[in-house]
């Protein structure tokens, strides 16, 4: 496929459209491309002499790059016109590129027979087989009932050979700290890309194209705070006020639970102090520590920066004690939550995804085979590994909606492996203590992996995937699998030495209580470390 790219941005290749035409290029895959920049190219405007078509027919008296742009529109299968919205019509270089042209048409007078216009010239060259395609951004929270005069223009030099990408909310796709709900749009972009290199591009594709970035209201507030000027349009504001009341307006209201909180942001390097306070309908931003915080970071400038543009994450600079939070930390939990974007984080839409087909793992899954192998088996020797057995069979199929995880199918191949050595053995008391001493060893083990025991269960919770590159949650998951994997290991050995000397009532107690125990510390575990971490506690 050969294609030609007209980029009439003033801005050239740091055009936020061309950021979208890259990604549309990028969907159609490998082909031919030529592209032009109109600012940087000497196209004069048309002087209207008419010499192209009577003097020197289909040649411009003006020498210049205009040839080039006719040749290549000749040339390419696909025609791309990038541009941004400029005045509701298109730049004005671009417009001097449009008139000029003229060259490409005949001077005879034809009648249109697709209503577009109540006559036309023909033209010089066979274009019928061109494919155009117009992809614009613009300024407003919305394109629509933006480009009425786009669409007429393009309505009147390409018939209804063309298609048309229109994103309103352009000027985010330059604003680093707003990649992920950008990068989303410029994905289903190059779908679309590859849709029309297949043909057509389809209408739920078109449906996604045309919804916002952000809601009308967040998208205004933040791009009246960008700006960096008083409400008068005189004075200047500072940038760090710029940012926390862009970040502010990134608020989603839908977020709140009934609690108002005061987030107050601290730059120790620039001594800016702002509190936020979210509420039920909105959010505000105030100068300085007049209210009582619910939440307080501490956290230099470039930092924050830096974890706003996903250039470091929040919980690694978190961890290596690059900020500090105090105050309530299920705030920051739910950071994407409060401030991301309000499409979704990414990878938690993956892991949406992949849990749509199938509900997220449980660990009663897990569990109850153990429970039954320890209790059954310690009641009836052959009666419980016959009940043990029925069991870790039938549970793969009680449970066949359910994500199934690796220590899943450890553990019915171990209890099941365990039971019937019981059974064939009869040494039902032995192999009890043995299940113990797998059980630890199995978290244990799990602890010389990349997912933790726990974790392969609970990061569900916490954007899927994605928490196993957050080092706090990790960190506290490979902590309470090793202090689990040791109960076990502990419950084992303390087992045999109960059952030695006939003490299986002890033992009972004892095995049922220190769970208990445990399952109580991982609750406050749980909370505290990483808010202690935040805080700079520990490490």
């Amino acid at each position: 496929m050969k294609i030609m790219v007209i980029n009439g941005s003033p801005k050239g290749s740091d055009s936020n459209t061309m950021r979208l035409t890259r990604a549309f290029l990028d969907g159609i895959g490998e082909s031919e491309v030529r592209e032009i920049t109109v600012a940087t190219s000497k196209i004069a405007g048309c002087k209207g002499c008419f010499c192209c078509w009577n003097k020197t027919p289909g040649k411009c008296v003006i020498s210049d790059d205009m040839q080039y742009v006719i040749d290549s529109e000749v040339w390419a299968d696909v025609i791309i016109w990038s541009f941004p919205l400029y005045y509701f019509s298109v730049p004005g270089g671009l417009k001097n590129l449009i008139d000029r042209q003229l060259p490409m048409n005949l001077p005879f007078m034809t009648d249109r027979t697709d209503g577009k216009g109540s006559g036309s010239h023909p033209s010089r060259f066979d274009m019928s087989q061109k494919r155009h395609i117009v992809i614009s951004t613009c300024g407003f929270y919305s394109a629509e009932k933006n480009y009425d005069s786009v669409k007429l223009l393009f309505d009147h030099m390409c018939g209804e050979n063309y298609d048309i990408i229109m994103c309103g909310q352009g000027e985010l796709f330059r604003v680093p700290e707003l990649k992920s709900r950008t990068d989303e749009y410029l994905d289903i972009v190059r779908r679309a890309g590859e849709e029309f290199a297949n043909g057509k591009i389809k209408e739920e594709t078109r449906e996604e194209l045309s919804q916002l970035l952000y809601p009308k209201e967040v998208f205004e507030k933040m791009a009246d705070a960008s700006w960096g000027i008083s409400e008068d349009g005189e004075g200047k504001t500072d940038e760090t006020l710029s940012f926390t009341r862009q970040m502010a307006a990134l608020y989603n209201k839908a977020a709140y639970d009934g609690k108002e909180r005061v987030v107050e942001i601290v730059y120790t390097d620039k001594g800016k102090t702002y509190q936020i306070v979210l509420g039920k309908e909105k959010s505000e931003v105030f100068e300085g520590n007049d209210l009582i915080p619910t939440t307080r970071i501490e956290t230099p400038w470039e930092v924050w920066l830096s974890i706003a543009r996903d250039e470091i994450r929040g919980d690694e600079a978190l961890m290596k004690g690059l900020y500090k939070v105090t105050g309530d930390f299920d705030l920051m939990i739910r950071w994407d939550e409060f401030f991301g974007s309000l499409s979704g984080n990414k990878e938690k839409n993956k892991a949406s995804v992949q849990t749509q087909e199938k509900k997220k793992p449980s660990m009663a899954v897990l569990l109850i085979p153990w429970i039954v192998f320890w209790i059954a088996v310690s009641v009836n020797g052959q009666t419980g590994t016959v009940i043990t057995l029925f069991v870790c069979c039938t549970m793969p199929l009680l449970a066949f909606r359910r994500k199934m995880t690796i220590y899943d199918a450890v553990t019915f191949c171990v209890v099941g492996i365990l039971s019937a050595a019981a059974q064939l053995s009869g040494y039902t008391e032995v192999f009890v203590i043995l299940g113990y001493l797998g059980f630890g060893l199995m978290w244990l083990l799990s602890c010389l992996t990349r997912e933790p025991l726990c974790a392969a269960y609970v990061k569900y919770n916490y954007n899927g995937e994605d928490a196993l590159k957050n080092p706090i949650f990790m960190k506290a998951n490979y902590i309470l699998a090793a202090a689990w994997g040791i109960l076990y290991v502990i419950i084992s050995i303390v087992t045999f030495f109960l059952y030695k000397n006939h003490l299986q009532i002890v033992s009972t107690v004892i095995n049922n209580a220190a769970p208990i125990l445990m399952g109580v510390f991982t609750a406050w575990f749980e909370r505290w470390y990483p808010a202690s971490v935040a805080a700079g506690k520990v490490k």
